[in-house]
């Protein structure tokens, strides 16, 4: 038996969660105070690594805490707050810093092994939700992420404050790469792989099309060739050559499209007459997040750019689908 419910009360409750957590963060940003500038100051003065702990979702946010602190310059694990008595306090340097997250304040596994990280001189830095709980009061810094409510219909569910809490954590993450100074070559050396960290290595020499793939019309050329070279060398445009054999313009299947709706015979129409003179171009070292950002961000997206080098020669074509393919590697 299928469940019947209203959809636009469905919608209406999830909107209303959405402004709730919205709420929460905006709160949580008021609250921010001298706490966030002392727990960067204990993580920048250590040489070491972070170790980020947690229970249940908070477990799960001191996960992604973790991921977002190696991402971005700074060595963190997480450590199981129950597989830590068995073992895996050998983890620990002397002085490195942990963050403790807790929605409670109150969890017994955390609370359990402040005595024990005390003994490796580990500050101790907590996000939690409770600044009055047990927890806040053994931390050295403590990080607030209290919460009106859940946005749940229970109002028992980690949402709200799962949310506030990882959020906390993306604040420390960017104050740490502001200290740092951290880069976008940083951010690369960090991320070889993926779509963000081959856009800021790689260039556009890197996927381009050069000049032996690409096609190549004259000026004086009929658009009857102009459409045979780019039947022979599908890539969306073709470079047009003046007399000289210099690059002058660029013609796209767009441009053909157009002059096919213009013109009813199109026997007089020569390539000079449907190309872009003096076209956008783009430099072969240009990183590929500059190029993809040259050609979507304007009002009308541009498929395809010429490839040129500082004397104006065409080395060839670059398509933004090429720049794309890169985030299957």
């Amino acid at each position: 038996m299928s469940l019947q419910f209203d959809e636009s009360s469905i919608l209406a409750a999830a909107k209303s969660a959405l402004s709730a957590e919205a709420d929460a963060l905006a709160a949580a940003a008021k609250k921010l105070d001298g706490s966030l500038t002392r727990a960067v100051r204990i993580i920048l003065d250590h040489p070491g690594k972070v170790v980020v702990t947690g229970v249940g979702k908070s477990g799960h946010v001191g996960h992604k805490i973790v991921a977002t602190l190696c991402s971005t310059g700074t060595q963190a694990v997480f450590l199981h707050a129950v597989e830590a008595v068995h073992g895996d306090l050998g983890i620990y340097t002397p002085g490195d810093p942990t963050i403790l997250v807790s929605k409670s304040g109150s969890t017994a596994e955390l609370l359990r092994l402040i005595p024990l990280l005390r003994q490796f001189q580990s500050p101790l830095i907590s996000i939690v939700g409770n600044i009055n709980s047990p927890l806040a009061q053994q931390s050295d810094v403590v990080l607030d992420a209290t919460v009106d409510k859940e946005v749940d219909p229970l109002h028992m569910v980690p949402t709200s404050s799962s949310t506030v809490a990882m959020a906390l954590g993306d604040v420390l993450a960017t104050a740490l790469m502001i200290a740092r100074r951290f880069t976008e070559q940083d951010f690369a050396r960090f991320h070889p792989g993926g779509q963000l960290g081959l856009g800021l290595t790689l260039t556009v020499k890197d996927v381009m099309h050069r000049q032996e793939h690409i096609a190549w019309v004259k000026c004086a050329d009929s658009v009857h060739s102009v459409a045979k070279a780019m039947t022979d060398f599908p890539l969306g445009a073709a470079c047009v050559l003046d007399e000289q054999g210099v690059f002058t313009g660029l013609i796209t299947e767009g441009d053909l499209r157009r002059v096919l709706q213009k013109f009813d015979k199109i026997g007089d129409v020569k390539a000079r007459d449907i190309m872009t003179a003096s076209p956008i171009t783009i430099s072969p070292n240009t990183p590929l997040k500059d190029a993809l950002t040259l050609m979507e961000d304007r009002p009308s997206q541009i498929s395809v750019l010429p490839v040129v080098d500082i004397a104006g020669n065409c080395l060839g074509l670059v398509r933004i689908h090429d720049i794309h393919l890169t985030n299957l590697y």
